[in-house]
């Protein structure tokens, strides 16, 4: 079997399209829509018959007839059955031959690297501001843009990591007044204790700004003297932001996630004079009450919404610095796209961002990068609203983390006490993460989701547990064959027959599709589901064909099966972030 058939869906597609001109008066712009079809009917299903008869005022029914004929006599398509069922619609069901065929040419052998080969990628994503701790608000943006960028890697580009932290602004005057005022050496803090007390000494800060105005003045004067490169300042202010990536790290480091640049705002402050002058020069931006705005006056919504890049007083904002990081990423990157995953509240920034951006560059006559906005939505209490604390405060991230692999160790301890204190501490620390990050990246990102410990601890049903627990099982299997997972796959030259067996090959069929979908959208939510519904599968699998005991070639086709299912649950936690456990 040719390799361009690892994508069944899309190389199906390409037939179809193919075999649609050399029909006479077809449409030239026929798209033929090939989908997942209901198992009941087929494994897959040409839908876009029924568009093009909309489309050309034409029998829906007829179109399909000569379709399905031009279809019958491909030799591209003889290890296939088809037939045309209802208006116009072509089913295809892929024989066990063509089963067998695919599962022996892709098992463990996977390629999907010519799929964004050449393409540069930078993937912004986490992004936390400094002086202050990570909450539950910001697993979201790491999780997700973890998952994105190892797809993006996955499919072949060449990925940059950058965490655009917030480390730069009006705060700092206030936390630096307030510092000075406390009379705190920041170098001696307890680094543990360090972030709770730049939180307390800013709400302190805050609040004597806001009944004295001369303390409030004397906050933007600090701001000044930090930008203006204070000595006394920026010693300050270099030590909170040392300490808060120190605490950053240890999260990161928690939760397997690593960025290849961490470039705040503080690295674009001597370059946003330059996006502002351009945007100016190319009479973008204009003055208004003495800041520089932007309106896209051939834009219904920001036609009369100003796109602020320099306030009345002078200072920049996020609109300069992401400008700025635009025109660095373009010139010193040479990205081809750019990625920001940021919860869904910022999506008019993004939308008048990527206007501006589109405007400022074509007036530069340089490339254009692709750019996406991949939003989220909150993660809920179980009371459904933004979840917090009993006092009403934002959970902190670290806790959650801590306490989900707490939860887990009891758990594994329960369900396998002859374990190791150690393998019984790894194994939980690898359920408790992957249990949070199966959680999020399971929903559709777009969407906000109810937190629960129960459900995503639970080794039934669609959770990182059940998952790991199938990989597991497969590795134990191995284990009393003694064949290693490395080996290469089992070569069996006996047809799937078992409804099981073919059921199950049909699922592994689908991955190719589903990562190409996963890569259309950037939601990994539709890989979560794949993974779930395939092991589910290879349970059904498992449970009814007996595999130890069998005869070689039995033996070997369904051993085939279990090596690609590992393959393809490994590959997918992965994509996921989260880590394999071969023993549980």
């Amino acid at each position: 079997m040719e390799t361009d058939w690892l994508d069944v869906k899309s190389k199906l597609g390409t037939i179809f399209y193919a075999l649609s001109q050399k029909i006479d008066g077809w449409d030239e712009n026929f798209d033929p829509e090939v989908r997942v079809a209901d198992p009941r009917f087929g494994d897959f299903q040409v839908n876009g018959i029924l568009d093009l008869a909309k489309k050309n005022k034409k029998n829906p029914r007829e179109l399909g007839e000569k379709l399905l004929a031009k279809a019958k006599q491909s030799q591209d398509l003889a290890n296939c059955s088809l037939e045309l069922s209802g208006p116009g619609f072509i089913n295809i069901r892929l024989t066990p031959n063509f089963l067998q065929q695919w599962v022996r040419t892709f098992c463990g052998q996977c390629d999907f690297k010519q799929w964004l080969a050449g393409k540069t990628i930078v993937v912004d994503y986490s992004s936390p501001n400094t002086a202050k701790q990570m909450h539950v608000g910001h697993l979201r943006s790491m999780i997700i843009g973890e998952s994105i960028q190892r797809l993006l890697r996955f499919c072949g580009a060449n990925i940059i990591r950058d965490n655009h932290i917030g480390d730069w602004g009006t705060q700092f005057g206030i936390l630096i007044m307030a510092i000075k005022w406390t009379k705190i050496d920041v170098s001696s803090l307890n680094p543990t204790e360090a972030l709770d007390e730049f939180e307390r000494i800013y709400r302190e800060g805050v609040e004597l700004a806001q009944q004295d105005e001369t303390l409030l003045a004397e906050a933007r004067r600090e701001l000044v003297a930090l930008q203006n490169g204070s000595p006394e300042n920026l010693y300050i202010w270099e030590a909170i932001n040392a300490i808060s990536y120190r605490a950053f790290e240890e999260i990161y480091k928690q939760m397997d996630v690593t960025f290849d640049y961490v470039l705040g705002e503080s690295f674009y402050r001597d370059k946003v004079d330059r996006v502002c002058q351009e945007l100016k020069t190319f009479n973008i931006a204009e003055e208004n009450q003495g800041a520089l705005v932007i309106f896209h006056r051939d834009h219904d919504r920001f036609k009369n919404q100003p796109f602020l890049i320099r306030k009345s007083d002078g200072a920049s904002n996020y609109a300069t610095t992401d400008l700025a990081a635009v025109l660095y990423r373009c010139e010193n990157f040479h990205a081809d796209t750019l990625v920001y995953v940021t919860d869904g509240r910022q999506q008019d920034h993004f939308q008048q961002l990527f206007l501006t951006v589109n405007r400022w560059l074509s007036a530069k006559n340089i490339p254009i990068p692709h750019m996406k906005h991949v939003w989220f939505g909150t993660v809920l209490g179980e009371d459904g609203r933004a979840i917090k604390t009993r006092s009403g405060k934002s959970i902190k991230l670290k806790q959650l983390i801590d306490e989900a692999i707490a939860r887990a160790q009891i758990i594994v301890a329960q369900k396998n006490p002859d374990l190791s204190p150690s393998e019984q501490n790894e194994i939980a620390r690898i359920v408790g993460t992957g249990a949070i990050k199966y959680t999020d990246l399971s929903q559709n990102r777009t969407h906000d989701y109810v937190f629960s410990w129960d459900k995503m601890l639970s080794f039934d049903g669609n959770t990182a547990p059940y998952l790991l627990y199938a990989v597991a099982r497969i590795y134990a299997l191995f284990r009393r064959l003694k064949i290693s997972p490395a080996d290469t796959p089992t070569i069996s030259m006996a047809t799937f027959s078992t409804p099981e067996e073919l059921t199950l090959a049909r699922k592994l069929v689908d991955f190719p599709s589903t990562i190409a979908q996963v890569l259309n959208d950037l939601k990994p939510h539709y890989l979560c589901t794949y993974l779930f519904e395939l092991t589910s599968e290879f349970s059904s699998f498992y449970n009814a064909n007996r595999i130890i005991g069998e005869p070689k070639d039995i033996l070997e086709k369904r051993l085939l099966l279990c090596q690609f299912v590992r393959y393809v649950l490994e590959t997918g936690l992965h994509l996921l972030g989260i880590e394999k456990l071969e023993k549980m």
